[in-house]
């Protein structure tokens, strides 16, 4: 090991000793004040994004070409950073006020956030894999946090079954691939490939296919989708947009990794059906979503149905798909955070209420809330001229640009039929009284207020010039591909 492996893992090392030395610290924080250790996860967060500028520009692999780091990979670690910033910032007031208030959901957090970024930095096969379980032990436990509510329970074991499922189908996946190729390199595999110097081509094919099912669970893609709703329900709502934003955003790095660089040579023969699991998680998202009266079931079936617009980028398997990926992954993230920030503004101590009654006349209750919501589900549609309506034109061309246009159409009619479902919110909030007597809401606090600020100003502000986030990521693929490594 020298300096230089060092490089291409430095931002997840810095966060993961945090981690560590904040669950030490932890321990000498007394109880009533955990909110010492939810700022201290915020610097941490913060001092990752510090190598970040400097290591721009460089693309190298370390650990015999286990890691890489590069600006792709770079551009992740800043968006789960900022993700996490976003969600700890949450945290304060609403895990005080249900009781959640436990020292040990920070450094688990962190944890979670560092492999998601392992998974961006990954050159291995079986680094993504590391990185996987490095995201989902802590997440199970954080899904149970809210113990001894049932739901919150259930949620947990739920999610952790079903993911050691996925993990399996995973670790196969990656079996036979190093049976068909005798490498879990993801630059060898793709060169292997390309040579025809596969042993078994049938191996390399069952391979490919389980990875895909075990990366799809991870990013709730159908029809791979059913924990979703159960779990996005029963966990804290903390938890939730933090699993909705970041968990998404860290499968599809390793998608891009694993099929956009590792199996590129094979694109004719996977195109097909990541276009089909596209399409099919696009449609069955949003139109499940049509009967939901509870906002959080809800927000889980628009959470599937974006991983299905987000495969459109990985289905045309080019710079100009995987350019519109990570745009639509930060315009998500930073839509989804508003709209969770609004719903743990809303209830009281003892529970939250989020039937689409209970959002009933919120405008004249709390204006600024309501407009921060109606903002998200505008975004959500597409309306210009919001972070989303951004998103969705660069996923369309995309497609487009790629032959994919029935897979453009149908993402098309998916997003005029969502309208309904998020829209029907915005009428809820601005033009019906509400059903009975509201509850009152908790203090907003500072940290929820800020979290709500950051994101609506990001919802907006990536919407109206989108060109500064698109020339960021345009140039990260380029250098990307200018430094002989595989576009990603």
């Amino acid at each position: 090991m020298n300096v230089n492996d060092i490089y291409t893992v430095l931002p997840p090392l810095i966060l993961a000793a945090g981690a560590v030395i904040l669950l030490l610290i932890d321990l000498l924080i007394p109880r009533e004040s955990k909110s010492i250790t939810a700022w201290l996860a915020i610097v941490v967060l913060i001092a990752t994004l510090v190598p970040v500028p400097m290591l721009v520009g460089r693309h190298q692999t370390g650990f015999s070409q286990m890691t890489a780091v590069d600006d792709v990979a770079l551009f992740f670690d800043a968006l789960f950073a900022c993700i996490g910033v976003v969600t700890v910032l949450l945290t304060l007031r609403y895990n005080q006020d249900r009781g959640i208030m436990r020292g040990e959901f920070y450094p688990l957090l962190l944890f979670s956030a560092t492999g998601m970024m392992l998974m961006a930095h990954a050159a291995n096969l079986l680094t993504i894999f590391v990185g996987v379980e490095l995201l989902s032990i802590p997440l199970y436990i954080l899904c149970g946090i809210a113990r001894p509510r049932v739901d919150s329970e259930e949620s947990a074991m739920k999610y952790f079954l079903l993911g050691a499922f996925a993990s399996g189908f995973l670790v196969y996946g990656i079996a036979l691939t190093y049976g068909a190729t005798g490498t879990t390199q993801i630059a060898e595999i793709a060169r292997k490939i390309g040579a025809k110097a596969v042993g078994d081509t049938l191996l390399l094919f069952a391979g490919a296919a389980l990875i895909l099912v075990g990366l799809g669970f991870k990013v709730a893609a159908a029809p791979f989708h059913m924990w979703t709703p159960d779990v996005y329900e029963g966990a804290p709502t903390t938890v939730t947009a933090f699993m909705a934003t970041a968990t998404k955003a860290a499968g599809f790095a390793a998608l891009l990794r694993v099929f956009v660089v590792g199996f590129a040579p094979l694109l004719s023969t996977w195109q097909p059906i990541v276009a089909v699991i596209s399409a099919v998680t696009m449609i069955a998202g949003n139109v499940i979503a049509l009967s939901q009266t509870n906002l959080k079931r809800m927000l889980a079936y628009s959470s599937i149905a974006h991983a299905g617009y987000i495969l459109i980028g990985i289905a045309a398997g080019t710079p100009m798909g995987t350019t519109a990926v990570l745009f639509y992954l930060a315009s998500y993230a930073a839509t989804t955070l508003a709209a969770f920030a609004v719903m743990t503004s809303l209830g009281t101590v003892a529970g939250e209420d989020q039937s689409l009654d209970g959002y009933a006349g919120l405008f004249r209750r709390k204006p600024l809330l309501a407009a921060v919501m109606a903002l998200a589900m505008f975004s959500l549609t597409g309306v210009p001229p919001t972070a989303g309506f951004a998103g969705k034109y660069f996923l369309f061309q995309a497609a487009v640009g790629t032959n994919l246009v029935w897979l453009a159409i149908i993402a098309v009619l998916t997003s005029a039929i969502s309208a309904y479902f998020y829209l029907r919110v915005v009428v809820v909030m601005f033009m019906q009284e509400p059903a009975e007597k509201p509850q009152p809401l908790s203090v907003a606090g500072f940290g929820r207020s800020a979290a709500i600020a950051i994101t609506a100003i990001a919802t907006l502000v990536i919407g109206i010039l989108p060109s500064t986030l698109l020339n960021f990521v345009t140039e990260a693929v380029k250098a990307v591909a200018s430094a002989g490594h595989p576009p990603v």
